[in-house]
């Protein structure tokens, strides 16, 4: 039913209608709503990063290329160091394996040379005893061989200084000049790894 010009407001003296408060403005001395500038969003604590953590510019493409690159090289020369080293360690074990064989030989050599002079004072003994020693002396003599030092005992060859010491010059009608008459102790091993050369004595050149 209408509403008479006399008759008050039902809704009451302070009711007032929203629309027509945003209508009029806000109301005297109130703070206007803060609005952000164009272009950003919602203000916030936290400040945009303007360029990398320090602030500063942001690396280039070329210098990321040579940053990698570096990176690489001081990686390539890591592998090609660690690979000198097992080499050298390689090298480095083998010898030492070698100079042990080689003292443990030479100390078996004394054994051996008693196991020879009991078969030469034995001579031309068949005993089971002589046949025994022998044996063992055959089996040491193999052993060694095995380690890489062949024994050498041989009449007649060639006298080559590399494995043979003179121990005296002899006249020999029935052997060739410079060549070996008779083994007093026998050599063992060859070139750079050779115990000990053979004692000889060789036939007196003419």
């Amino acid at each position: 039913m209408p509403i008479h010009p006399n008759q008050p407001d039902p809704a009451g003296p302070d009711h007032t209608d929203p629309a027509s408060e945003d209508a009029a403005g806000p109301l005297p001395g109130a703070s206007p709503p803060a609005v952000p500038p164009a272009g950003r969003g919602p203000a916030t604590d936290e400040q945009p990063d303007l360029g990398g953590a320090g602030g500063g510019p942001a690396p280039s493409e070329d210098e990321y290329t040579a940053e990698l690159k570096e990176l690489e090289d001081r990686w390539r020369r890591a592998l090609a160091d660690l690979d000198n080293l097992r080499k050298r360690h390689v090298r480095e074990l083998e010898r030492e394996r070698t100079a042990e064989r080689s003292r443990t030989a030479a100390a078996f050599l004394p054994v051996l040379d008693n196991l020879e002079l009991a078969l030469t004072h034995a001579g031309a003994d068949a005993g089971p005893v002589v046949e025994g020693v022998r044996a063992v002396r055959d089996q040491a003599v193999n052993v060694l061989e095995l380690l890489g030092y062949p024994r050498h005992a041989e009449n007649g060859v060639a006298f080559d200084p590399a494995r043979h010491e003179v121990i005296g010059v002899v006249q020999d009608p029935d052997a060739s000049p410079g060549t070996v008459v008779d083994v007093l102790r026998p050599g063992y091993g060859d070139g750079e790894r050779q115990l000990r050369p053979a004692a000889v004595t060789v036939a007196k050149r003419e």
